[in-house]
């Protein structure tokens, strides 16, 4: 039994009806608004162009599913995952604003966390431990980027007046474990069974210091199993960005010079932190230039006020010659 999705011609994202062809004969479709006499039918294994009208076919309504039109064919689509992560929102509400370019997916693990984010259809909610749940999201990607991280939580009862530090831990099936690294390397498995053309990896500087103190976080170990990540994807064939961003900060990105390094170099300087605004752009502007792709590297910026602006990507992009 085939599967066939009318797409009209007219939108450049449109609401469809899915229909089940359950003869193998001929198909019938409506008048198009624009009085066109062609439509396209995506089946499970072709599709196919119809120029006429009135054929007759015995289908039933099954769905209603968001489509892409041969406009949206030119475009790149994007999935970000992680995509109702503080960093993973500004990313997704860039593609989203640059639509003329790209097709934005977001894929968050709850349905919580998809309203969070507008509850849009083209967000997928699936769980990246899973391998068999994300799938969906993931076919007929042109790129993926990634934004998913384990999420230590504070100990309750800490009393900052009292001194000492916080203690963390992470929830059961949560580690870093089982997110940074299974749930990466199911996303780029995916990825490459779907033929992803690039993957966008942001990870942390850190990684070259196991005993980095992020590392000691609830016992997690978490920059280990970002870098075993990173290595995966370096190795998969797939072309790759590896963004090992400084430490994080909630600040209006694009104010700042950008400065790149390799090897955790930076952190001995007293450029080590990026605005989160900043690392989003960055990783959309990786899937414009080829300087970008099989390149791993740290990311900082310069205090704001001091140096230009970033505007230039390809030349930042092409500084650095590092691959891991």
């Amino acid at each position: 039994m085939a599967t066939v999705t009318r797409v009209p011609l007219i939108s450049s994202l449109s609401t469809v009806t899915t229909k089940t062809c359950t003869a193998h004969c001929h198909i019938k479709f409506t008048h198009l608004p624009d009085s066109s006499s062609h439509s396209f039918y995506a089946c499970s294994s072709s599709i196919a162009f119809v120029a006429k009208r009135n054929r007759e076919c015995c289908f039933r309504t099954s769905r209603v599913v968001k489509v892409s039109s041969m406009a949206d064919l030119s475009k790149s689509t994007v999935l970000v995952t992680g995509a109702a992560g503080r960093t993973g929102q500004i990313v997704y509400k860039k593609l989203k604003e640059r639509s003329d370019h790209y097709v934005a997916r977001g894929l968050v693990r709850t349905e919580e966390s998809k309203e969070k984010i507008g509850g849009a259809d083209d967000v997928f909610v699936g769980d990246i431990r899973e391998a068999d749940s994300i799938i969906p999201a993931i076919q007929g990607l042109d790129a993926l980027i990634i934004l998913t991280s384990a999420v230590p939580t504070m100990k309750s009862g800490y009393d900052p007046s009292q001194g000492g530090r916080p203690e963390f831990y992470f929830e059961d099936g949560a580690y870093p474990e089982q997110v940074d690294w299974i749930g990466q390397k199911n996303q780029i498995d995916a990825a490459k069974a779907a033929g992803v053309k690039q993957i966008v990896l942001v990870g942390s500087m850190g990684g070259t210091n196991l005993n980095h103190p992020l590392n000691s976080l609830g016992n997690g170990n978490i920059l280990v199993w970002k870098r075993k990540a990173e290595q995966y994807l370096a190795d998969s064939g797939i072309p790759y960005t590896i963004i090992r961003a400084g430490g994080l900060q909630d600040k209006e990105g694009g104010i700042r010079e950008l400065v790149v390094g390799k090897d955790d170099e930076l952190l001995e300087t007293e450029t080590r932190t990026i605005a989160r605004g900043d690392v989003a752009e960055v990783c959309i502007q990786a899937l414009q230039f080829e300087e970008a792709k099989f390149k791993a590297f740290d990311l900082a910026s310069k205090p704001e006020k001091i140096g230009t602006p970033t505007k230039d990507f390809k030349a930042l992009f092409s500084q650095i010659t590092t691959r891991f």
